[in-house]
């Protein structure tokens, strides 16, 4: 697995719209943010590391100049050595768009990665990076229509910004998450799961679950509580998990075109 994203699988993906952050819809949740700024590079300051799993942590950022972004968006990141070198990697948000000012990204440590490497061996508070965006809009969720998420490892970034969003805002919208980790030891975000949250287990699990990948049993009961319009899938994980998993919400019965894709290459 890199550590950046590749780009997402996509259809034509809408334009960038032209709205400021603080726009309000009449669907509750709904947001949405100007495209203009993410042409733009911006120094962002490191505040904070949290760490999540042994190889996984959390880098938050103030932001004072950050335009906004949609749930499910990423970044462009870009570091400079002292000798005029850089490294840029495209990275998901995991902070909700409400955390005004500050950004926050989880980054697991890659083998030989220098980007990576660098956060988990180098960087501390008061350091600065420079960022651009939020970039596509493809595996964004605006927070109005319901959200069935599935993710593996890393993969539940960017879907957690959209947990997040969806607890900030309150929203009444139907949210699912489906998340698989090899074992409890190294599921992100684990103290933030809530009930919304079905965990799946593949190498080792707490007394009692089972042990296994991602199967049609895990996903039966969360589509058969479908609201009337169904579900928005977003997938989110290696190009295994997200061919698996994408085959088992078409053999469920989950229309192609409402099921949104995000892959690491």
């Amino acid at each position: 697995m890199t550590e950046a994203f590749a780009a997402p699988s996509r259809a034509a993906a809408p334009p960038p719209g032209t709205f400021t952050p603080a726009t309000r819809f009449a669907v509750p949740g709904r947001i949405a943010v100007s495209g203009e700024a993410a042409s733009e590079w911006q120094t962002v300051t490191l505040t904070e590391i949290r760490r999540e799993t042994p190889q996984t942590s959390t880098f938050r950022f103030r932001a004072p100049a950050w335009a906004g972004h949609l749930p499910g968006q990423h970044l462009m990141l870009r570091l400079t050595a002292e000798d005029g070198y850089t490294a840029q990697r495209h990275y998901s948000l995991a902070s909700a768009p409400d955390d005004e000012g500050h950004i926050e990204l989880t980054l697991d440590h890659v083998d030989g990665g220098e980007v990576s490497g660098w956060f988990h061996t180098t960087a501390a508070p008061g350091d600065e990076i420079e960022v651009r965006g939020p970039l596509s809009g493809f595996f964004a969720w605006p927070g109005d229509r319901p959200a069935l998420l599935i993710g593996a490892g890393s993969g539940i970034v960017p879907l957690m910004s959209m947990v997040r969003h969806h607890r900030a805002r309150g929203l009444d919208v139907p949210l699912r998450l489906v998340v698989s980790a090899r074992g409890p030891e190294e599921l992100i975000y684990a103290r933030e799961l809530g009930p919304e949250t079905t965990r799946v287990f593949t190498r080792s699990a707490p007394r009692g679950l089972p042990v296994g990948r991602l199967r049609a049993e895990h996903l039966a009961p969360l589509l058969a509580e479908a609201p009337a319009d169904g579900w928005e899938a977003y997938v989110c994980g290696s190009n295994g998990f997200a061919e698996h998993a994408s085959r088992l919400l078409v053999a469920a019965g989950q229309p192609v075109d409402r099921i949104r894709i995000e892959r690491f290459g």
